[in-house]
């Protein structure tokens, strides 16, 4: 969660594991600007059908695209493809290029016991994901922040860069996750937070809700030509929640498992505790779990500061884009999404999401849109917005909807792709 007010500090007091040390800064920024492999594994490696569907409707968007292999066949795209963020939840570990070993071993085991708060990030994309694709990526720390912050006290604000590439070298897109760490002590002690009262819901009002979802539309086939719009347009509106744990449930049925801290079961989980103790948390019956419970267990939730279980950031990231590839049509290519979540988003809040069209350009060959995207809960409080960026389909000929990869990017992809098919496989 992103805090306003912050000022930049100077000063890490030494302390015990679960606070911010100034030793662990110092680790990390050596790993700045140093790139490897992601040899991690997510929920999905390799895309089908199937998984596409999957990851949609359990974001709540049912658009044919996305859902009907046999839709997209008539499209653009020749194919079903993916929503494009679905780039975050998919990965294949990689051979090859890792840190240095000695750099590794000094920067091993920093930032113990912080709470990590996904806090939005920026995305670029550059090629569609069809069916039959498998992503790879490159990874490297980019920047690190100490703040001071109202909510939690010291705060380090972390941007992570992934590189995300297909089977072919093809980059698909590069995105820059925005990670807060705070430190859990003084998150619980000084969380202004902890009053909110939880949102509660009548038949009358649960009706409405209703009501209003079945209003919703996408574009679909439609094309939403670049000359018909205009600075200042209103865009309508969606809905997500109220918030369920249900809902945050289907978020990992998506794909999302937040590795290497996954949630996990039996013998897994039991092997994760020791790769990862401090991903666990005893529950009330003694039995250490996972500490991502902080997004379903209100008790957990209300030891790190807030009042009740609350979303991930990623889900809301989904969200935002839902309601871009809604608007933008089957013809549409989302080009950049920068994000940011401002608030919680507890359990029983209802997210309502709009937007208006700030820009319009031409570029590189491309008719762009510009835009702003907010969402707001049901007390009408800003909790995320999105800055896209839109390829658009024109009604003249020769305008292009995807965008160029830039040249180092595409280099280096295809250098990792080589060494990964001729290095051998991990003992």
């Amino acid at each position: 969660m992103a805090s306003s007010g912050t000022k930049k500090i100077n000063t890490i007091a030494e302390a015990q594991e679960g606070t911010i040390l100034r030793s662990d800064l110092e680790k990390h920024r050596l790993l700045l600007g140093v790139d490897a492999v992601s040899r991690g594994q997510e929920f999905h490696t390799e895309v089908s059908s199937d998984t596409i569907r999957n990851f949609a409707l359990s974001v709540g968007d049912d658009n044919p695209l996305y859902t009907d292999p046999d839709y997209g066949k008539s499209t653009r795209w020749g194919s079903q493809v993916a929503p494009q963020i679905m780039a975050a939840i998919i990965q294949a570990p990689m051979r090859g290029d890792r840190i240095p070993k000695e750099l590794y071993n000094q920067a091993k085991g920093i930032f113990k016991g912080l709470h990590v708060f996904m806090s939005g990030g920026t995305w670029n994309w550059y090629r569609p994901i069809q069916p039959g694709d498998r992503l790879y990526s490159f990874e490297g720390e980019e920047t690190a922040e100490l703040k001071e912050s109202e909510f939690g006290g010291q705060t380090l604000i972390l941007v992570k860069r992934y590189v995300k590439f297909n089977q072919r070298g093809e980059v698909v897109g590069v995105y820059r996750a925005l990670r807060i760490m705070s430190e859990r002590k003084t998150s619980a002690k000084r969380a202004k937070n902890m009053e909110i009262e939880a949102a509660t819901w009548n038949e009358e009002q649960m009706a409405a809700v209703d009501a209003a979802y079945l209003e919703e539309q996408h574009r679909g086939a439609e094309p939403r030509f670049w000359e018909d719009v205009s600075v200042g347009d209103q865009m309508g509106s969606i809905q997500k929640g109220p918030l369920t744990v249900t809902e945050v449930m289907l978020g990992h049925v998506a794909g999302y498992c937040f590795h290497p801290v996954r949630p996990a079961a039996s013998r897994v989980a039991a092997k994760d505790r020791q790769r990862v103790p401090a991903a666990y948390v005893k529950d009330e019956r003694g039995v250490p779990d996972t500490a991502l419970r902080v997004h379903w267990d209100d008790a957990l939730a209300k030891s790190v500061g807030n009042p009740a279980a609350y979303d991930y950031g990623v889900i809301r990231e989904f969200w935002l884009h839902h309601f871009v590839t809604d608007w933008m049509g089957d013809d549409g290519f989302v080009v950049s999404q920068h994000d940011e979540i401002r608030k919680f988003n507890y359990m029983g809040d209802l997210q309502v999401i709009s937007g208006e069209v700030t820009g319009k350009r031409q570029e590189e060959g491309m008719n762009l849109v510009d835009a702003r995207i907010t969402a707001r809960n049901q007390k009408g409080e800003e909790t995320a917005f999105a800055d896209v960026t839109i390829s658009l389909p024109s009604s003249e000929l020769g305008v292009s909807i995807l965008p160029p990869v830039p040249q180092e990017l595409q280099e280096r992809a295809l250098r990792f792709l080589r060494a990964h098919h001729t290095s051998a496989p991990s003992a």
